[in-house]
């Protein structure tokens, strides 16, 4: 893709999600719950062990997020708080079983940019809709992708792979936590705005994938930084850039992606984002209970510092803000999967 195209297709991207965000009924899926469940929610919830389904392996960064806020709403309310890893299909099968979940705030999803914006576009016959099939509870945070690549790759920097891959295309081999994972889709985008052609590998999740990284068996992997850092750190994988717009501040000297050709790359951006939904129909209080405590969780010190390390960035909002961004993503990414002809596995 060249840059004006790039850029054509960023533009047209933000006009319609504003176009969606101004549309009338943007159905975020927040549900009208009957006056008893009202009544009862907020003073009562929660009373026994809630479910947070994580739609992919443990190891990857979605896991991680989980673990880190489930930890937190343990403290605050007594109740345990499960990690339960259902992965499969994109992230669509934990999400599935989220979406047919009893909508009382004992189940939620811990969902992300693939499973609510870059897989509905994949598998056209998804047994959920990524909208009105859950309500938005809580923005959780946004990671920027790290594209890594192994040691024996000879680039150090995005130009310097990218004329290796000219001159080798379909020699690397690039991982992704499954197909239309987040690691995916910014593989796929990277490819697209410099012209280059790789061998997508897939994985039943982050952990398997940056294993093979670190191995050799793979070449790059260009995903959130949370699960390639410590690999980072400890030498084993190289790091070349990040997807956001900004530097890291865990890893200033990294560049990004955008800013090391402006003009391959103008308007870059692949960060991976996460938040909490629910079954749709969860009554509001329920909602606006854990919206208060999540946001509250990712102010403290304790969370923010230990996001920061990892490269993540926390993101409190409110439930109808997260609705949105979910919107505005499925729009953003649809043109990507179809230039880049994803198809299911």
């Amino acid at each position: 893709m060249n840059a004006n195209r790039t850029s054509s297709l960023l533009a047209a991207n933000s006009r319609t999600g504003r176009r969606l965000m101004l549309a009338g009924g943007l159905a975020l899926g927040l549900g009208l719950a009957a006056p008893s469940a009202l009544a009862q929610s907020a003073a009562s919830y929660p009373n026994k062990p809630i479910r947070l389904v994580v739609p992919f392996t443990p190891g990857g960064s979605s896991d991680i997020l989980a673990r880190t806020i489930g930890q937190k709403l343990t403290e605050a309310w007594g109740q345990p708080v499960v990690i339960e890893n259902v992965p499969g299909a994109g992230g669509s099968i934990g999400a599935d079983k989220v979406a047919k979940s009893a909508a009382d705030g004992y189940t939620l999803l811990m969902g992300h940019i693939g499973t609510l914006a870059v897989t509905p576009w994949i598998y056209t016959k998804l047994p959920y809709d990524p909208v009105k099939s859950f309500a938005p509870v809580a923005w959780v945070a946004n990671v920027p992708n790290v594209l890594v690549v192994h040691p024996s790759v000879p680039a150090k920097t995005v130009q310097e792979l990218v004329a290796y891959a000219r001159a080798n295309p379909g020699k690397i081999n690039y991982g992704s936590g499954g197909n239309g994972s987040a690691a995916h889709i910014a593989s796929e985008y990277l490819q697209l705005a410099s012209g280059t052609s790789m061998v997508h590998v897939p994985y039943r999740g982050t952990a398997p994938a940056v294993s093979d990284a670190v191995a050799g068996q793979i070449q790059l992997l260009f995903t959130g930084a949370p699960a390639v850092m410590p690999m980072v750190r400890a030498g084993k994988l190289r790091a070349l850039a990040v997807s956001s717009l900004k530097r890291l501040e865990s890893a200033p000297e990294l560049p990004t992606v955008a800013e090391t050709d402006p003009k391959m790359f103008k308007g870059f951006e692949a960060d991976q984002w996460y938040g909490l939904v629910a079954p749709a129909g969860t009554p509001p209080e329920i909602v606006a209970k854990l919206n208060t405590t999540i946001n509250a969780s990712l102010a403290s010190t304790e969370v923010s510092t230990r996001l920061r390390s990892e490269g993540a960035i926390a993101m409190p909002s409110t439930p109808e803000a997260f609705g949105k961004l979910i919107v505005t993503e499925l729009e953003r990414w649809k043109p990507v999967v179809s230039r880049a002809g994803i198809k299911p596995e």
